[in-house]
């Protein structure tokens, strides 16, 4: 029997599934491997765990793994995808194919069929196929720069807004967090997260290579008890995907007249309703055209469609 393996590289965790020709036979977590973000060492050891992780709970030896789809961000330049395929060759001896993590979330929502997927994880990018197969993007150039939408720029977002409201609000000399309201509970999710006392620590914190993406959690959770500035960050993370789709409906479906399909992937998409209701929202203006998949797909999946196809 043929055995093939999936992984969904991420910046966050890294997702690893085996299965044969029909079925998926185990799917485990590891530890971030996006080598931008975590630098080769631990991507390697994320890498390693997770493929030794399935095909343990497979109960299969991973030399018995025929072909591997490792999805990852930055495939398209070659040196990354070469040093990922090494990684993963020193675990499994079989074909091992590296790809954008885009390419396996478009797969994921919409096989081999055109359309267009929006990512909204650790980062964001959109991505798109035509009925020709020619394929575009949009955003995705790093977090210094870009993933509008993202956990890290949900993140960003917050301490930003939260610093900026601070200067804004008179308040007795020596006082600091407790005195600001309504952004209280925007406030005490962040401290509780990164363990700062006082806006100094958190804007030195800001300001030290810090994991925003850490805080989209806490974003969500201060939204979900109706603090309206955490609201408002997640609403207009909606607006900047929604907006990542309009970039690649421009480049690919102009002139099209039929319908076309979108789906999304990411944590951002499952875990914050109101990013999920605002980019549906705006998307509605963007073009009628769209049939909007609000189920959150995973790109695991694809990646492991695709060891599946026949080189």
């Amino acid at each position: 029997m043929a055995f093939y393996l999936g992984i969904d590289g991420g910046g966050s965790k890294t997702k690893c599934a085996v299965g044969d020709e029909l079925q998926v036979l185990a799917s485990v977590v590891a530890g971030p491997s996006n080598i931008t973000r975590v630098g080769e060492v631990c991507a390697r050891a994320s890498l390693h765990e997770a493929v030794r992780k399935a095909c343990e709970a497979a109960n299969i030896d991973p030399r018995q793994i025929r072909k591997s789809c490792i999805g990852v961000a930055g495939a398209g330049h070659q040196e990354v995808a070469n040093v990922v395929r090494t990684m993963v060759a020193e675990v499994i001896p079989g074909e091992i194919d590296v790809v954008g993590d885009m390419e396996i979330a478009l797969q994921a929502t919409l096989g081999n069929g055109p359309g267009i997927v929006v990512i909204a994880g650790t980062g964001s990018i959109a991505y798109g196929r035509d009925a020709r197969g020619r394929t575009a993007r949009a955003g995705g150039w790093g977090f210094a720069i870009s993933d509008e939408g993202s956990a890290h720029w949900i993140g960003r977002e917050a301490v930003a807004a939260v610093l900026r409201a601070a200067d804004q609000r008179p308040k007795p000399a020596g006082e600091d967090f407790a005195t600001v309201e309504p952004m209280s509970l925007l406030v005490r999710e962040l401290k509780a997260v990164w363990m700062t006392d006082s806006f100094a620590e958190l804007a030195r914190r800001a300001n030290s290579q810090p994991d925003f993406a850490a805080l989209s959690a806490a974003v969500v959770a201060a939204c979900d008890r109706k603090d309206e500035l955490a609201q408002e960050i997640l609403m207009r993370a909606g607006a900047e995907l929604a907006q990542l789709a309009a970039a690649v409906i421009q480049q690919l479906f102009a002139t099209h007249s039929g319908k076309i399909a979108l789906g999304i992937v990411g944590g951002v998409f499952r875990h914050a309703a109101v990013v999920r209701e605002s980019f549906c929202d705006e998307l509605e203006k963007v073009d009628k055209r769209l049939e909007v998949n609000c189920h959150v797909m995973e790109p695991i999946d694809g990646a492991l469609a695709m060891a599946r196809k026949p080189s």
